[in-house]
This record gives structure tokens, C-alpha cells and sequence, in this order.
């Protein structure tokens, strides 16, 4: 998958993999890296809009996913998950994730997914300001 380059901040977190997560192919399910996409960018707008905070209660749907699978993933293996944003455009906001084994680096998913800002209110697309996107650009506080 091409991703352009971007200012943006890398934002990264880690998982396990859960007897849960595993196939008939005794590998995880990709329908688990879709979880583990969504569940990365959900940790990244966490840590920079935490409750409380302006801006939180904002609600992000997906538009579009795009996924490269290129190994899998076993279970118990450990997952580095690193999001960053690429293109803002109205409402519409650009997201990668790449997904690593934690042991050894190899590269096992990489997506791009479109993602759509909703108010919270009314549940209509809402333009993403400069100073959000400027935000979500820059370091967030990772988690331990």
C-alpha cells in the first residue's frame, strides 16, 4: 500500500493475540486485523481527545477500508499497531495503519481506511477544522 508522506505523528499501541482471534487456519482471522484497525484508530483519537475533552464526543464512522494482508498473525503473538493521518478533505480524514509482530518487526497488514467526522448531535458529516487536523497531526500521549 503507498503511503504518501505526511507531517503526521506516528501513534502506536500494542496487542495480543487471543485464542479468540484464531481460525480454522490456526492464524488470526482477517476479520480481526479490521477489529485491531479500528481498535488502533479509536486508541489514537483516545489519547488525543481523552473524556473531558473537547472535542471528544465527536463520532468518526468508516467510509472506506482498504487492507493489504501480507502474513499472519498467531496466536499469542505480540502486535505493534502504529496509526498516523495522512489527507484531511471536509469531513473526510485519511488513516493508515500498519500492523507488526512486536518480536521481529515483519510487517503483517498495512490499511488505509477513509474515515467520515460526525457531530455528535445531529449525526451529520462535520468539516474537520484545521486546528483538529493540526491536532491529530502532532504528538498525543502514548499509552504504557
Amino acid at each position: 500500500m503507498d503511503t504518501p508522506a505526511t507531517p503526521a505523528f506516528r501513534f502506536a499501541h500494542t496487542l495480543t493475540v487471543q485464542p479468540a482471534d484464531i481460525d480454522d487456519l490456526d492464524h488470526a482471522n482477517n476479520v480481526q486485523y479490521v477489529r485491531w484497525v479500528q481498535d488502533t484508530a479509536a486508541a489514537h483519537w483516545q489519547a488525543a481527545y481523552p473524556p473531558g475533552t473537547p472535542g471528544h464526543s465527536y463520532i468518526w464512522v468508516v467510509r472506506e477500508h482498504r487492507i493489504q494482508y501480507r502474513h499472519p498473525a498467531l496466536l499469542h503473538d505480540e502486535l505493534r499497531c502504529t496509526t498516523w493521518i495522512g489527507e484531511v478533505r471536509g469531513a473526510q480524514c485519511q488513516r493508515f495503519v500498519r500492523i507488526e509482530r512486536a518480536a521481529d518487526g515483519k510487517l503483517l497488514c498495512e490499511a488505509e481506511t477513509q474515515w467520515v467526522l460526525l457531530d455528535p448531535i445531529s449525526k451529520r458529516p462535520l468539516r474537520i477544522e484545521a486546528g483538529m487536523r493540526d491536532y491529530l497531526w502532532g504528538p498525543v500521549q502514548q499509552p504504557l
